[in-house]
């Protein structure tokens, strides 16, 4: 009975949401506005291509919009997506890199070799030079081609940065995480440096501006100095919700009744994220492109629950393969759209955007054979089926192993130890250790009704390998069917099999010293030329696969830089 009072309390808290009112002529901290950029205006012909701007998010949970019932203050998201098409049945990857390297080619991790873990500063990894990405395609249709935001997508050598990957212009930061405030990174204690470039250089000049301010304001520069006659693509990654829990004073203020304050800060920084989009949009208006263009929204893994994110009601958090860390929030708002003002349970994955853009572009698809995603335009805008039916969530062979998986448990068939997930129609298949497996209401719920909550707690102690569940009639996952449905789980794991055989090796090479910002000026950046990268980076081999030669000249040279550190640290005290 509590299991089911409590779904009905979720349930009701999320059909009795209201939206939030928004005033478009109250100016905003991000931006001056002057003009109402949401009035009434005709949807233009689809004539000509639409402009492009695709917005993601670090790190929100799947709870942390106002229209899936949050606390938290989003009227700009409610109002886009209520007018929009919103995706609720949308899927992204765990953890930041995978996200985005599915999104700019389209391809499964397992087909980029980067299906473990993130591209880690100090390491001579990037997204493989071989992928034709997402805006070189666009660029190829002729469009204008902007990032502004987060990479994390490697750059140990210039090859590897947006500028070299497809974008015309880039302001944003290279690593994982960085002060909002002085782009400061530190990956490890003593290993700190600077990160904001602007292009290939670094950005020294715009310290102290916040970044979320700093991001909407370059793409309010970009649609001024440009011609909305011409098409034009902008991707804003903002770093925004991701950690360091940072936010301007006067947002923190509105949630000062917030007993929580990991939860308080994070929600003024989820509440000022939404600001930027709305003077995004009101750029787009004022510079005559809205009529013309295509807002996609999305975030890149599930929230962080011990950073004032909530998943609620899904299971799990960032890092994990349950609802929790893979169910993202998503919408489109496009004039262009045919049927808008709907809910779309269209199955849609993140590899999706890459053919779906490039064909609203009018790009050339026939020469990027093999790719993952597809077309689900049809499916936004004029409510027909996707033509996904499933979604290979990822394996990953370098995880740790799960003690109590075996080949036997796979039928034969396949290691249940390894780390592994699949969505195939409504069954949802999960092999290995797929993470942290609690429900976690928000943060702000003090006395919480939790009994089933604490109850269900306890599965985490089985000795088991192998889940499955029916999606669709069980979203939160409470309902483990492996043991009634063999069947079913012996063909879900054939379908991993299938997509196992068609992986490339994991590319996660091994950190290197030469990383160090303090040998690059203070600035993370490229440290690696074209001679020695071959040396340094073991492309598509396993780390465990590479010869002993190369291991004992990276000793060498680890050794040499060690000692030279030394020197250096010695002379500066």
């Amino acid at each position: 009975m509590a299991v089911y009072a409590l779904t009905g309390f979720s349930l009701v808290s999320l059909l009795s949401f209201g939206y939030l009112s928004w005033d478009w002529m109250k100016p905003s901290l991000v931006a001056d506005v002057a003009t109402d950029p949401m009035e009434k205006s005709q949807p233009s012909a689809f004539a000509r291509p639409p402009h492009i701007i695709f917005i993601l998010t670090d790190d929100q949970g799947y709870h942390d919009v106002g229209y899936h019932g949050s606390d938290i203050q989003t009227p700009t998201l409610d109002r886009l997506a209520a007018e929009g098409v919103k995706l609720e049945n949308y899927y992204i990857q765990p953890i930041c890199t995978p996200s985005r390297s599915q999104l700019i080619t389209g391809r499964y991790q397992i087909h980029t070799g980067l299906q473990h873990s993130i591209i880690r500063p100090r390491q001579p990894n990037c997204l493989p030079l071989d992928q034709v990405t997402l805006p070189q395609k666009l660029q190829e249709a002729g469009y204008s081609t902007h990032m502004v935001g987060k990479w994390h997508l490697g750059f140990y050598k210039k090859e590897c940065l947006p500028t070299r990957r497809g974008f015309d212009t880039f302001l944003g930061s290279l690593t994982g995480n960085v002060d909002y405030y002085t782009y400061d990174n530190c990956d490890g204690p003593g290993v700190c440096g600077y990160d904001l470039h602007e292009g290939e250089d670094v950005a020294w000049d715009q310290s102290g501006k916040y970044s979320t301010f700093l991001y909407a304001q370059r793409v309010n520069k970009i649609l001024a100095s440009h011609s909305p006659k011409e098409p034009i693509f902008i991707y804003v990654a903002f770093q925004a919700v991701h950690t360091p829990l940072q936010s301007p004073k006067e947002y923190i203020y509105r949630y000062r009744s917030m007993g929580n304050v990991a939860r308080r800060k994070y929600a003024a920084m989820v509440t000022c994220m939404d600001e930027a989009v709305k003077n995004i949009t009101w750029a787009l208006k004022k510079y005559g492109y809205y009529d013309n263009s295509v807002i996609v929204f999305s975030t890149d893994n599930g929230g962080q629950t011990f950073s004032g994110g909530s998943n609620w009601p899904l299971r799990g958090r960032k890092g994990t393969y349950w609802e929790g860390g893979v169910r993202g929030i998503g919408f489109v708002h496009s004039p262009l759209i045919k049927r808008k003002r709907r809910t779309s349970w269209a199955l849609v994955h993140i590899t999706d955007w890459y053919p779906t853009l490039v064909s609203l572009a009018r790009g050339n698809l026939s020469n990027v054979p093999g790719l993952d995603g597809y077309n689900v335009w049809p499916a936004i805008s004029e409510g027909k089926e996707s033509p996904r039916t499933e979604i290979l969530h990822n394996i990953d062979p370098l995880y740790n192993h799960a003690k109590y998986g075996s080949l036997e448990d796979g039928f034969g068939i396949w290691n249940t130890a390894v780390q592994a997930s699949i969505r195939v129609g409504e069954w949802k298949l999960l092999t290995g250790d797929p993470g942290y497996s609690d429900w976690i209401p928000p943060q702000t719920l003090t006395n919480f009704p939790g009994s089933w909550w604490n109850l269900e707690r306890l599965t985490d102690g089985l000795r088991k390998s192998v889940w499955l569940f029916n999606i669709t009639a069980d979203p939160y996952e409470r309902y483990d069917l492996s043991d009634q449905r063999p069947d079913v789980v012996r063909t879900l794991l054939m379908r991993l099999v299938h997509y196992n055989r068609t992986a490339i090796p994991v590319r996660y090479p091994a950190e290197n010293p030469r990383a160090h910002p303090d040998f690059n000026g203070g600035a993370w950046g490229p440290w690696a030329s074209e001679d020695d990268a071959e040396e340094w980076e073991g492309i598509g081999e396993p780390l465990k696969s590479r010869n002993k030669k190369k291991k004992c000249k990276i000793c060498k040279l680890r050794s040499f830089f060690r000692k030279l550190n030394t020197r250096l640290m010695s002379n500066r005290i």
